[in-house]
């Protein structure tokens, strides 16, 4: 996530105290607000032993690698596995609609597992899951694979809640600068992992199986890199930050959490399907897969330059929308475009999805009144926009079962796109959630 203007500037984000007079929510709203996830949740661990400051930041951006080869690998050698497993397109859509599904789903335990266990010790254990879900998929049968990409996608849902936190209390100064380098590190992972997929298939004698359970190395480094980080245990009692009410509720928290939610549909439609697409329309497999990595090598400098630039209006509302402009234009191009102009396409494609991405995190920082407000926010921004993101790979797989073409599927994503972008020009409005609303910004 990125500083808000006001940040930028030095100057505290503007906040509306809570007014104690105001009535309770609905036990349900309350019950779901109580899930959200925070980046404030862990308390810091007393006594901490010092650590160096580029020691803690090598290991977040090690950790940060790990959060997407388990997604991005897939789809290069998808129709391998299809033909291996012999599995319908529906069957594989289940393969990579799940780990999407666990990133919503799981990462509504990281709070409580953090305050339990303190968020270095979890991160130690979840990145060990992690390892032993990819190095699953070295099994070449269904069920292995269903359960390697639930572990997976537990995993990268429970890490990829604590993170940010761990960078706004280890670099409170730099924490824009640090999250800029941990989108960096897993764009980067991501785009690795989606680049080497087929050539590590044909180095490792066509074994696609072995391929995607290569990527349980740089976790299990990870975690020996983090395990010198663990602090001492936090002390029985340890009270926790206090809660935001009525978020919920809020209509502005929903437009935020559904652009997020939208746009991340886009992401892992793109994940589960570019390729095989690309390889439909004649492209290399090789070549599909290189593609698919140059699209997102280039979200990288993409998700650096966006924040700034919406950093500088209070509105957001038309660079939200353009981002989902620019990457409907790219996935068209894609999809029914000369192929001699294919490389053009998938860099167009690169800087919508990079900057559509880091757009939404920042909306998350700019809507939020004060850092308690932004973590709870990017709890259900994250749990909930996911679990909506992974039925796009499974409906997009359904259409094509259903057509055996891909124009319904392209349909959809268009229709996901210009929902996104909807939504992005409601979100993008100077405002903030839970103000001016009957009992919101209520804590307890």
């Amino acid at each position: 996530m990125t500083a808000s203007p006001s940040a930028a500037r030095g100057q505290p984000l503007p906040h509306r105290a809570a007014d104690p007079a105001q009535p309770d929510h609905a036990a349900a709203s309350i019950l779901a607000d109580d899930l959200l996830v925070g980046v404030d949740e862990d308390p810091p661990p007393p006594a901490r032993r010092p650590r160096h400051p580029l020691l803690v930041a090598g290991a977040i951006v090690l950790v940060a690698l790990n959060l997407r080869p388990a997604l991005s690998s897939v789809g290069p050698v998808l129709q391998e596995m299809v033909g291996e497993l012999a599995i319908s397109a529906t069957l594989a859509s289940v393969l990579t609609t799940l780990p999407v599904l666990c990133l919503g789903l799981f990462g509504l335990s990281a709070p409580g597992l953090a305050r339990r266990f303190g968020s270095e010790r979890v991160i130690l254990a979840i990145l060990l899951v992690l390892a032993a879900g990819i190095g699953l998929r070295a099994v070449p049968s269904f069920p292995a694979q269903m359960v390697a990409a639930v572990l997976a996608g537990a995993g990268i849902g429970i890490i990829g809640a604590l993170l940010p936190g761990l960078v706004k209390r280890d670099f409170p100064d730099r924490a824009a600068l640090m999250t800029g380098v941990y989108t960096m590190a897993l764009c980067a992972g991501a785009a690795v992992a989606a680049g080497a997929a087929v050539p590590l298939e044909v180095a490792f004698g066509d074994r696609w199986n072995l391929s995607l359970a290569v990527w349980l190395l740089p976790a299990v480094v990870a975690a020996a890199v983090w395990f010198p980080l663990l602090p001492p245990r936090l002390p029985a009692g340890t009270p926790p930050a206090p809660r935001v009410r009525g978020l919920w509720g809020d209509g502005l928290a929903w437009q935020v959490t559904l652009f997020m939610g939208l746009q991340s549909s886009l992401a892992y439609i793109l994940f589960a399907w570019l390729p095989v697409i690309l390889r439909d329309r004649g492209v290399a497999p090789v070549d599909a897969g290189f593609v698919m990595s140059v699209q997102i090598l280039v979200q990288v400098g993409a998700a650096l330059v966006a924040p700034l630039l919406a950093a500088r209006f209070r509105n957001q509302s038309l660079i939200a929308a353009a981002t989902q402009a620019i990457s409907l234009a790219g996935f068209l191009g894609c999809v029914y475009g000369p192929l001699d102009q294919l490389w053009g396409w998938a860099v167009l494609l690169g800087i919508g999805q990079g900057a559509s991405f880091a757009v939404a995190l920042t909306l998350i920082v700019m809507r939020a009144g004060d850092p308690h407000v932004a973590a709870q926010l990017s709890g259900m921004a994250q749990s909930v926009g996911y679990t909506l993101a992974a039925m796009g790979p499974l409906a997009a797989g359904l259409l094509h079962d259903r057509t055996g073409a891909w124009h319904a599927s392209t349909g959809l994503f268009v229709c996901a796109g210009l929902s996104a972008a909807l939504f992005g020009l409601a979100a993008g409005r100077a405002r903030l959630v839970l103000e001016g609303g009957q009992g919101e910004g209520r804590r307890g």
